[in-house]
């Protein structure tokens, strides 16, 4: 099965709330209501081949999937909402959140996050595959939620005064999503504490890179953070790294805490930016079929590099990281990451709704499969519950003197532009 990079996502959430690509092209809805009206079995059957055929793992995770398609396709079905229903019950027999059904607005959605704007109160969520709690894998910086202070880890236990016990990740964000300027309230526990928050929903436009010039011992040192690998990311990661080199930066300290993922090319594309030669990622599919993304020789700056990373980067955040690391290239400094290592692609289906399929897993250079096990930085250095609450709060003291991470990684930058510096001297005194 050959993949195509710009119809990935490697997002940690379950919803689509992060951008996406999407491959093909649904029919209108006109025609898409005729298709259902003629035969909605025809669609039932139409998300079960393409699970069939792409689905990553070739036993199903232990189901018997023809025996699904019997059962499935025996039944009648009075309306549109009754397939849905059985669709996404279908795909639960999978025990996979990441393979999932949109309805056609949730779909819309989806290709609406694409252009880099959110409507909604900017959170992204995992529903956890064992406890099936709805987990914030991170709020999105500058939104409703951000400014509210949920953090990475909050576990969504109420929407609107309703219970999540038992609710699947769509219906959640269903409920969380609504009109510009309503508002809806959240119940988050956080340890032993019950929160509410009371949100105004809005539409974000999305600017995933930001960055500046920070003082060192060393001379000017550039620092990016990277909210989320969207459509305009890795354009926005290349203006960065050019306006940075202009101003003579010694070095650089590249912040992925609470980067939920994105798009799989974004993160290849960035990858080049930082890294000359080398494995960047391997994808694997069901059949054991490896594609290998490499470094291509168009890499911006060779300066030191320092990445902070935290239990908030997944994914394509996990795939940047880990090629930096693999390679040779950053020092690691933070807290384990999410351990989100599968990938999934985005199908438009025959009525104006959607599947997301889990269709490959992907390898860091060194052949690390860190689904589940997250990637260990270089340096550990754990925040506790009342400290993450501080930097990544309201108050947002990211990259600052009270970021105790941060600090750490300009220590450590500092060391790496003093050995190059000695490296260079020694070079230039040779006869």
């Amino acid at each position: 099965m050959s993949i195509t990079k710009r119809g990935i996502i490697l997002g940690a959430t379950a919803v689509g709330v992060t951008a996406v690509a999407v491959t093909g092209a649904g029919l209108h809805s006109s025609q898409g209501q005729a298709f259902f009206q003629e035969s909605p079995k025809q669609l039932i059957d139409e998300v079960w081949q393409l699970i069939d055929r792409n689905y990553v793992d070739g036993t199903f995770n232990q189901t018997d999937w023809r025996a699904v398609r019997q059962e499935y396709l025996g039944r009648e079905y009075s309306d549109r909402e009754a397939a849905y229903t059985a669709i996404r019950e279908m795909l639960k027999k999978l025990d996979d959140p990441y393979t999932r059904f949109m309805n056609p607005q949730e779909f819309r959605n989806m290709q609406i996050d694409t252009s880099g704007e959110l409507t909604g109160v900017g959170i992204q969520l995992s529903q956890d595959e064992e406890t099936k709690k709805l987990i914030v894998v991170s709020p999105i910086e500058g939104t409703p939620a951000f400014e509210a202070g949920i953090l990475a880890q909050d576990e969504i236990i109420k929407i609107d005064g309703k219970s999540t016990e038992g609710m699947d990740s769509n219906t959640a964000v269903g409920l969380i999503r609504g009109p510009i300027d309503s508002e809806v309230t959240l119940t988050i526990r956080r340890g032993d504490r019950e929160l509410d928050f009371r949100l105004k929903r809005a539409r974000i436009e999305i600017h995933p890179v930001k960055f500046s010039t920070k003082d060192s011992p060393n001379g000017k040192v550039g620092y990016i953070r990277l909210n989320q690998f969207s459509a305009n990311a890795a354009d926005e990661m290349k203006d960065a790294i050019q306006n940075l080199e202009t101003q003579d930066v010694s070095g650089y300290v590249l912040d992925l805490r609470v980067n939920p993922g994105g798009l799989l090319y974004a993160a290849i594309d960035i990858a080049r930016m930082w890294i000359q030669e080398g494995v960047i990622v391997s994808t694997v599919d069901r059949d054991g079929v490896s594609e290998q993304e490499s470094a291509n020789g168009s890499a911006l700056t060779n300066k030191p590099l320092v990445v902070l990373v935290d239990g908030g980067s997944a994914s394509a955040s996990e795939i940047l990281s880990g090629a930096l690391q693999d390679d040779k290239r950053a020092v690691l400094i933070g807290s384990k990451t999410f351990g989100k290592g599968l990938v999934q692609s985005v199908r438009p289906l025959g009525d104006g709704s959607g599947l997301a399929v889990t269709v490959a897993k992907y390898l860091t250079p060194s052949g690390r499969d860190i689904n589940h096990a997250g990637i260990q930085p270089d340096i550990i250095l754990d925040l506790n519950e009342q400290q993450r609450e501080e930097l990544f709060g309201a108050s947002n003291k990211i990259g600052t003197a009270d970021d105790l991470q941060y600090n750490r990684a300009m220590e450590v930058l500092g060391q790496k532009i003093a050995e190059q510096r000695s490296g260079q001297q020694a070079g230039a005194a040779k006869p």
